[in-house]
């Protein structure tokens, strides 16, 4: 499962996906840092299916996470990935 939070914005939907397994948590390396803490990736449990739907509606993909950028991925959306401590982490604009 995975964590799903949205931002609406002038250009279109900000979608935030972030495996459920590593929601509220900090992960630092050097000068990068992944805080999972915040409340910008706080939202909804959903399923991969659901997540998928949601997509079709966004403009900006923040994907955090093995699973959520394995299924940006899988859709072939994902092509820049930068990890912090082994957790992929990729931003895409559609």
């Amino acid at each position: 499962m995975m964590i799903v939070n949205t931002k609406t914005t002038p250009e279109g939907l900000i979608l935030i996906v972030t495996d459920s397994d590593i929601i509220n948590q900090k992960f630092e390396e050097g000068k990068k840092q992944l805080d999972l803490t915040n409340k910008f990736y706080q939202g909804e449990e959903k399923s991969k299916e659901e997540v998928k739907k949601l997509i079709n509606d966004a403009h900006i993909l923040h994907l955090t996470g093995k699973e959520a950028v394995a299924l940006g991925k899988e859709l072939n959306l994902v092509e820049n990935i930068i990890t912090i401590k082994d957790i992929p982490h990729a931003e895409v604009l559609l």
